[in-house]
C-alpha cells in the first residue's frame, strides 16, 4: 500500500517542519548493468553556466519543486526535492525526479537506478571541476573509489540552537535508519557481507561518521573551526557527520542512509527522520538532558546496523548492548510515536515500517533477484525498472 494513501491531510492551521530529500542515483548501460560516465553529457543537454571560478560546469537541471545535478563521480547524478510539508507531496515529487533522472539516462542509452553501490566492477570518473578534482588530490583512493548513493533527509528547524539540540538528541536512533535503508550489499563484483557496505566505504572520509555531543550552537561551530583549521577538510561541506546543521538551508541534515531502491522507502525514511526531530526538540523545549551515550559506542552501533541491516541484531540505543532488530525498531517507533500523531504521519509510517518488515529493505531484495537469476547484469537492470515504480 502507497505511503500517501494512509497520510491523512495536515490541517492548514498547523505549523509542520518542511522535509526535502536528496537522492544519488547510479548511472549504468542500458544493456549491460555497468556503471557509465554520463553524467557531465547528461547535465549538458541542459542550458550551460558558469562556475564562479571561470570553469565550465555541468550546469543542475533545476525547478521550483527540485533539481537535478552533479555528484563527485560520472556515474552518478543526484536528484533533490523541494521543501515540502506533507509526505503525498514528498513522495509526488520523488516519483518526479526519479523518472526525469531515468529518462535523462536514456538519451545516453543509460538507465537512473537506486542501489547504493555499484554490484559491478567500477573505476569511476571525477566530475570536471576544480572542487572535484581537489578533493581527489587530497584524499587519493578514498576519493577516486567513492561511488556510493546515499540519501539525504532535510528537516526544517527555527534556529541552530535548535538545530543542535536535535543533532544531540537524535544520534543514538541513526543506526536504525541504516538498518531501515540498507540497499548495498554488493560491491566490485562480488557479495560483501554487509547489508549496507555503501556506510563502511563512506566512512573512510576522516570527516564521516558519529559525533560527540556538541550541548550548544557555540561548541558545533567550536568543532567545525578546529576541524577546518588542521587543514584536512576542504571546506565546511566536507563536514561530513551524520547529522549536521545544513551550510546551506536553515535545516538539519541526516545523512546516514543509502539510497532507498523504492520511492516509498524514501518516503518512510523521511518521515521517521522528521518525527525524531519533533521529538528532540519538544525533549530539548522540556529541559530533557540529551542521553550521553560515547561517539565510540555509536560506531559500534552503526556498524552492527551496516552489517547486518534488519536481519539480525541491532544495538540498543540507551544501553548499546544488542537486541533483536524488530525489537529495537518497536522502540524506534514508540519513541517517535507522539510526535508522528501530531504530525498525522503515523498510519502512514507504520505502514511503511510493515512494508519493509514484509518484503524486506533494497539489500535483501538485490540479494533476492541475484540469487534468483544468477546475473548481476540482470539483477540491475531490474532496479532500475523497481526505482522509478509506483508501489502499490
Amino acid at each position: 500500500m502507497r505511503l500517501h494513501r494512509l497520510s491523512r491531510e495536515i490541517p492548514k492551521t498547523r505549523r509542520v517542519r518542511t522535509i526535502g530529500v536528496e537522492e544519488e542515483l547510479l548511472l549504468v548501460d542500458g544493456r549491460t548493468g555497468a556503471p557509465t560516465a554520463i553524467a557531465e553529457r547528461l547535465l549538458q543537454n541542459w542550458e550551460q553556466n558558469t562556475a564562479g571560478n571561470g570553469e565550465a560546469s555541468p550546469p543542475p537541471v533545476s525547478t521550483d519543486d527540485g533539481v537535478i545535478e552533479a555528484e563527485l563521480q560520472q556515474q552518478q547524478i543526484e536528484i533533490d526535492t523541494a521543501p515540502c510539508t506533507a509526505l503525498v507531496d514528498l513522495e509526488q515529487q520523488i516519483h518526479a525526479w526519479r523518472q526525469q533522472a531515468d529518462k535523462l539516462a536514456r538519451t545516453a542509452g543509460g538507465r537512473a537506478v537506486a542501489i547504493a553501490t555499484s554490484p559491478l566492477p567500477v573505476s569511476p570518473d571525477v566530475m570536471p571541476g576544480s572542487r572535484h578534482r581537489a578533493l581527489a588530490e587530497r584524499f587519493g583512493l578514498t576519493a577516486v573509489e567513492q561511488l556510493t548513493c546515499g540519501c539525504h533527509v532535510h528537516v526544517g528547524v527555527e534556529s541552530p540552537d535548535e538545530g543542535v539540540a536535535v543533532i544531540d538528541r537524535i544520534r543514538v536512533w541513526l543506526p536504525v535508519l541504516i538498518a531501515l535503508s540498507a540497499n548495498s550489499p554488493f560491491w566490485q563484483g562480488r557479495d560483501s557481507g554487509y547489508a549496507s557496505y555503501r556506510s563502511q566505504v563512506w566512512r573512510r572520509f576522516p570527516t564521516a561518521g558519529p559525533t560527540e555531543q556538541f550541548g550548544g550552537v557555540a561548541a558545533y561551530r567550536g568543532r567545525v573551526a578546529a576541524l577546518l583549521a588542521t587543514g584536512v577538510p576542504l571546506d565546511e561541506a566536507m563536514m561530513y557527520f551524520d547529522a549536521r546543521l545544513s551550510h546551506r538551508y536553515p535545516t538539519v541534515e541526516v545523512r546516514v542512509a543509502d539510497v532507498c531502491l523504492l520511492a516509498s522507502d524514501t518516503v518512510l525514511l523521511a518521515g521517521l527522520v522528521r518525527a525524531l526531530v519533533e521529538t528532540a526538540v519538544r525533549a530539548w523545549k522540556r529541559g530533557d538532558a540529551a542521553r550521553p551515550v560515547p561517539a565510540e559506542l555509536l560506531r559500534m552501533a552503526s556498524w552492527r546496523a551496516s552489517r547486518s541491516g534488519v536481519e539480525g541484531e541491532l544495538l540498543d540505543p540507551y544501553s548499546a548492548r544488542p537486541r533483536p532488530a524488530a525489537d529495537v525498531v518497536a522502540a524506534l517507533v514508540e519513541h517517535i510515536g507522539p510526535a508522528a500523531r501530531d504530525l498525522h504521519d503515523e498510519d502512514a509510517l507504520l505502514a511503511g515500517l510493515d512494508q519493509v518488515q514484509r518484503r524486506g529493505t533494497g539489500t535483501m531484495w538485490q540479494r533476492r533477484a541475484y540469487k534468483s537469476s544468477g546475473s548481476l547484469p540482470d539483477m540491475i537492470l531490474r532496479a532500475a525498472d523497481r526505482t522509478i515504480e509506483m508501489e502499490v
